[in-house]
């Protein structure tokens, strides 16, 4: 087996596309064998044999090829030791004896896109090999000419290590003996066109270096102790459509700072010990993390990826994101995360023109450019990239034991127009403006989510009147578990920017959700994309000349998130009333909770997740008609309203006032008897002004709205209450029971 010159200048100039091809172990043509390495910058190489005389290898022609011919027939073990000027001598195992370590099987899937565990193939993973222990890496890059592993292992030179191309799969593959979990790395690749390397990092690492550098780093997730069995086997047995589910939104490097470190964010283990605490105590059940993905820019608060399977470095390692899930799983807190699969920055380190050409995102701009966010679509019509992206989704679910998605602008993906004037877009297949692709690879990752871990959940920010999008995918369906509720959303915040003397021109922002609210499984949201962009937190949102009106509205707001049919997820320090809007560079405002006003919300919304999450029956009725009833929608001169909740055994009546005028008020009932007084927004104990009910009060036999029974009520102004039959102590929240007492050295106050 003799290289003919052109396969030497091949070797040579890094440009062979199967370098295992001529490097290696192979039979010679008089029946023993023949070795070469190609070892950039040796003086001299010899071949180790056990029980052997080293034999030399011969430099080839003045290149970095050395050869050697032995007359024992291959296969055999061998060594390389290679010579280099300063006198260092460099042992090692040969990467071009080894087989590849992607089969043919997965090679074909993954074409496909097919191969949902493709993470546990492409990207760098701890292997052992005959015997030797190394790290292989794979990676897709169909048309690139050569594709090399560089770090420091090999002074980042991208002729020491090219990789092999595994037929017609795009598959470049290579395992390197001897590295270890640490080692840095990149992919420099040489494309169809131009023959000048770049670098790219790995799109499949687990671990990436700080910008700017954003080498990937080898890890091993093995060594990891999950204690959160109880948890995960009790998770996969829920049903979280008729479960209390109250998310508490949070951006890690913002939520709580360190002040006497100069203001250093926490880590993930600092985090989920405090999260876990804070969200026992104010009753939420789960945690939602804004994209904890590897991003490269703060400013993006995470939603410009290039790190689809890597916890951000900012606050730690993958195991110490591990063990921030296992310790609030522990504590009974979910763990939910925001996942992007709708765009990915242009940095040309990561995704874009991965290999030359447009390989992740679509050629033609019209298709693969947002022109809102300046970023890349992925173009969802291609197997390998639909393999990605679906591996990323199913990675956080298995590798970190995350408990859902919350998938990231979803109205975008499904619609080839958006954002788009006329022009600016193709229309699909039929002509029309749906983007189908897209459709496709979101129903394809709802089914597998569900497939392989039952009782996670994935949550839709969908912001349009897109038909189905919690609807089963054997109903046609995108497959969601539950969307975000904008409109309703965005008609609340309307009404209550409104002067009490004006509201009842806009009584229908607070009725009209009901027109709508049983086409979708919905969630109750206030995320962060109401409090940035110069919006404003949310207590400035409210109607009032001072901060105690404010407060007094945002009660009644959150009192009507909490008591409306659907899941709740509330953004961090809207729980408190913080008034700057969101920085994501500093901590929120947790002083301001020496103010009673401040701490009277905190409290509410404490009692609120008590009410809700103790009362379950009512809450699995959450996305069912039966679980919902008018009282009284129509009232707009006097600005009330007033509903029915059910559950089995449970009723609550809910009613508000939002102006300032005091009101007596009948309600009509369905049951005889005590109405407990189960939350009273106006509570001195929230800092309201204090008037309610005294705690409950008896109906009479006379009916009004349709009920044969009612109550006459107290309504203080703007307040919002609920009543609740039968009264059962173990659900009061007024006053609260000690167990939502907080000292003053509890989370969220300031020592």
């Amino acid at each position: 087996m003799l290289l003919r010159p052109a396969e030497l200048a091949s070797l040579a100039d890094g440009m062979e596309a199967d370098p295992h091809r001529h490097l290696g172990l192979h039979r010679s043509p008089d029946g023993g064998a023949v070795i070469r390495a190609m070892l950039p910058g040796a003086e001299g190489c010899e071949v180790l044999r056990a029980g052997e005389v080293p034999v030399r290898l011969q430099r080839l022609g003045g290149t970095d090829v050395f050869e050697a011919v032995l007359p024992s027939p291959p296969p055999f073990a061998y060594r390389l030791r290679a010579e280099y000027a300063d006198g260092v001598r460099h042992e090692f195992d040969d990467p071009y004896r080894f087989p590849p370590t992607v089969s043919e099987e997965h090679l074909y899937l993954i074409g496909k896109g097919d191969d949902h565990g493709v993470h546990h193939r492409l990207g760098s993973h701890l292997r052992e090999s005959d015997a030797v222990r190394g790290v292989a890496f794979a990676v897709w890059a169909p048309n690139a000419r050569r594709v090399s592993v560089v770090g420091d292992h090999n002074y980042w030179n991208g002729k020491a290590h090219p990789m092999r191309r595994l037929g017609a799969s795009g598959v470049w593959e290579l395992f390197i003996p001897g590295l270890a979990a640490g080692a840095r790395y990149k992919f420099e690749i040489v494309g169809p066109h131009d023959p000048t390397p770049f670098l790219k990092t790995d799109p499949y690492a687990l671990h990436f270096e700080p910008t700017p550098n954003h080498a990937a780093i080898v890890t091993d997730l093995s060594g990891f102790v999950w204690n959160d069995a109880e948890w995960m086997a009790s998770r996969a047995r829920a049903d979280l459509r008729r479960r209390p589910m109250s998310v508490y939104e949070v951006h890690l490097g913002s939520w709580r700072r360190v002040p006497e470190e100069g203001g250093r964010a926490l880590g993930y283990r600092e985090l989920g010990a405090q999260l876990a605490e804070y969200c026992v105590s104010m009753g939420f059940t789960h945690v939602e993390l804004m994209p904890p993905t590897e991003h490269p820019f703060d400013g993006s608060w995470g939603y410009q990826v290039t790190g689809f399977f890597a916890p951000t470095q900012r606050f730690g390692s993958p195991l110490d994101f591990m063990a921030m899930v296992d310790v609030l799983h522990r504590a009974g807190v979910g763990v939910l995360i925001d996942w992007v699969p709708a765009h990915f920055p242009r940095d040309f380190f990561a995704l874009a023109s991965f290999d030359g050409t447009h390989l992740y995102e679509h050629a033609d701009p019209r298709l693969g450019e947002h022109q809102d966010w300046g970023t890349l679509i992925f173009n969802y019509g291609r197997h390998e990239v639909r393999g990605f992206l679906t591996a990323s989704a199913l990675s956080w679910l298995d590798r970190f034991h995350v408990d859902g998605l919350r998938v990231d602008a979803v109205a975008s993906m499904l619609y080839l127009d958006y954002s788009r004037k006329a022009g600016e877009w193709i229309p699909n297949r039929h002509g029309g403006r749906e983007n189908i692709d897209a459709i496709e690879f979101l129903r394809h990752v709802n089914s597998l989510v569900h497939l392989y871990h039952p009782g996670a959940v994935t949550v839709a920010e969908e912001s349009t009147s897109f038909a189905g999008v919690t609807r089963s995918v054997a109903d046609g369906g995108l497959g969601f578990d539950f969307k975000w509720n904008m409109g309703w959303m965005h008609d609340t915040l309307h009404y209550f920017r409104q002067d009490p003397l004006f509201r009842r021109h806009h009584h229908d922002k607070l009725t009209f959700g009901m027109l709508y609210q049983w086409s979708e499984s919905f969630m109750q949201s206030f995320s962060h994309d109401e409090v940035v962009h110069g919006k404003g937190s949310l207590i400035n949102k409210m109607a009032g000349a001072d901060d105690s009106l404010k407060a007094a509205d945002l009660r009644c707001l959150l009192a009507l998130q909490w008591a409306w049919p659907g899941k709740k997820t509330l953004f961090m320090g809207c729980e408190f009333g913080q008034f700057a809007e969101w920085k994501h560079d500093q901590s929120l405002d947790w002083h301001l909770l020496d103010s009673p006003v401040h701490a009277g919300l905190q409290r509410l919304v404490a009692d609120l997740n008590r009410l809700y999450v103790g009362d379950a029956a009512v809450a699995a009725e959450d996305a069912v008609p039966a679980g919902f009833s008018w009282l009284e929608p129509d009232d707009r001169e006097a600005s009330v309203l007033a509903f029915e909740r059910r559950g089995q055994g449970s009723t609550w009546v809910v009613v508000g006032n939002f102006t300032p005028v005091e009101r007596s008020y009948r309600l009509g009932v369905t049951s005889a008897g005590r109405w407990e007084e189960a939350l009273n927004t106006n509570s001195a104990h929230y800092a309201g002004s204090g008037p309610g009910n005294l705690g409950g009060v008896d109906s009479r036999p006379e009916p009004a709205h349709g009920r044969p029974h009612s109550i006459e009520v107290r309504l203080p102004g703007r307040s919002v209450i609920i009543f609740r039959h039968p009264a059962r102590a173990s659900v009061s929240v007024t006053p609260p029971a000690p167990s939502v007492r907080r000292s003053k050295k509890a989370p969220g106050r300031r020592p």
